[in-house]
């Protein structure tokens, strides 16, 4: 049973957070995680200043299954099983130290995998005073609180050793900070009700909140709340609307997509007790695509409803009730549309800001097709230099560089990666010379007003950003 569970299917991060729900749980505001590799037995610990264990209660922790799922429990509990210390300390280990301090009395229990395989019994060792202090990070460990120390530990390393192994386990723990920056986030940012602001450190660095709903920003819309009997329980949600990525400044537009890309990372945010239990998913109620790409919505619902919502031992499974589907159909409809339009209102300002775009959408039934504009003054103007023969051939040359556009590959890159979408890089002299180029195709009787002139170099958006330069062209030329 000890070896069977553990591949329930944990990952680094995911253990790491089902043992800091134990320290929530106790009421820790402070916890940090240290990851000692430089002695001969490595080893993770993490320390907590919640309320510390007794005898009893640690010897209750250390037992497998110690609650029953169906039972009342706390209200700021976050466990649910009564596994979770074990399974997930197992998944990565195979020897777990739990040590716990309440006014300086000290606690400790130890599950040993390599013990508990050679006699196949189920021993539970109890440490001494002299045992205790013997491990690494004791000194750390505060009056009223706990340690919890993984050592052997197998999975981690996945059997590299020295700096291919250290990398790849920074490598892990980065992935861990991200992972509890955004499941801890309320946590952190001290918006749970009741509780006080938590903080987290790994190796002494601090984690920051990552909030999914970007509500930082003024340009995030917040929809009214929904709230949803179940079972006499309320369920809240919550819908927001992200902003155009256009609409972030870089600071906050590089922390969002360095930690997930809008596409992939729509959905419902599930939170039980403030803690993020599973996101990214519209339960199959819509599928998941550029309309609803910035659509989120929160969900939360007390621990009193876990089996209503199927709740798994790792706590990253969550499928809501039937009465919570059937109103998120109706939300999806809404937000989804509010999605769209912020996309849609990005494109028809593209087509308004001059008279003559340099693209044109058209849409006939069952078909939508983009053509270069024939009319747009700098082809126009291009076209009457050249005789019949020459102005045929350049407008065909036109519609197959316009039938060719690789609309996936936009589509793909753009969704993903919109800010990396960049006009050409150049120097100034290059700037300067194809400005004089255009001036000398647009202007050859000499008419041309700096506004007209100004307008129609914006529409071919190959100077955007280079405004400076464009407004010293115009006025050293164009008098404007």
């Amino acid at each position: 049973l000890t070896e069977s569970m553990r591949d329930l299917g944990y990952s680094l991060e995911t253990a790491v957070a089902d043992i800091l729900d134990n320290s929530i749980s106790a009421y820790a505001t402070e916890i940090d995680i240290y990851c000692l590799l430089s002695n001969n037995n490595p080893s993770l610990a993490i320390i907590d200043n919640g309320i510390g264990m007794s005898k009893d209660e640690l010897l209750k922790a250390m037992k497998h299954g110690s609650i029953n799922p169906k039972a009342e429990r706390d209200i700021d509990d976050l466990g649910r099983f009564g596994l979770g210390l074990k399974t997930a300390s197992f998944s990565q280990c195979r020897q777990l130290t739990v040590i716990s301090s309440r006014k300086k009395a000290l606690n400790a229990a130890q599950w040993d995998l390599d013990l508990i395989s050679k006699h196949d019994e189920w021993l539970l060792q109890i440490l001494d005073e002299s045992e205790i202090q013997s491990f690494d990070m004791i000194d750390k460990l505060p009056e009223t609180g706990t340690l919890v120390v993984w050592k052997l530990l197998d999975r981690l390393f996945e059997e590299m050793t020295g700096k291919s192994r250290d990398a790849l386990v920074n490598e892990k723990l980065e992935l861990v900070e991200r992972h509890l920056s955004l499941v801890f986030h309320r946590f952190l940012s001290g918006d749970v009700k009741k509780r006080k602001k938590l903080t987290i450190r790994i190796n002494g660095h601090q984690v920051e909140p990552f909030d999914p709903f970007c509500r930082a920003n003024k340009a995030t819309q917040v929809h009214p709340e929904e709230k949803v009997m179940v079972d006499g329980k309320v369920i809240n949600i919550q819908p927001y609307t992200l902003p155009h990525h256009s609409k972030l400044t870089k600071v906050e537009y590089d922390f969002y997509h360095d930690r997930s890309d809008f596409i992939s990372n729509q959905g419902a945010y599930i939170y039980r007790n403030g803690r993020l239990m599973a996101w990214g998913d519209w339960f199959r109620l819509v599928p998941r695509g550029e309309a609803t790409k910035l659509a989120r919505v929160q969900i939360d619902f007390p621990n009193s409803l876990d089996e209503s919502w199927t709740i798994d031992i790792k706590k990253s499974r969550a499928r809501p009730p039937l009465a919570v589907r059937e109103r998120m159909k109706q939300i999806i409809s809404k937000i989804a549309s509010s999605s769209t339009r912020v996309h849609r209102r990005r494109g028809q300002l593209l087509f308004s800001e001059v008279r003559a775009p340099f693209w044109e959408r058209y849409s006939d039934p069952g078909c939508t097709r983009y053509s270069i504009n024939q009319e747009h003054p700098i082809i126009s103007s291009f076209a009457k230099e050249l005789d019949k023969v020459k102005e045929a051939q350049f407008l065909t040359l036109l519609e197959s560089a316009a039938t060719s556009l690789p609309l996936e590959m936009i589509y793909s890159d753009f969704s993903m990666n919109p800010k990396e979408m960049i006009s050409p890089i150049m120097d100034n002299a290059e700037i300067l010379s194809k400005l004089s180029q255009l001036n000398q195709i647009l202007n050859q009787d000499g008419k041309m007003t700096p506004k007209n002139f100004r307008e129609i170099v914006q529409s071919t958006k190959l100077f955007e950003d280079h405004e400076e330069l464009l407004e010293e062209f115009i006025k050293e030329e164009l008098g404007g």
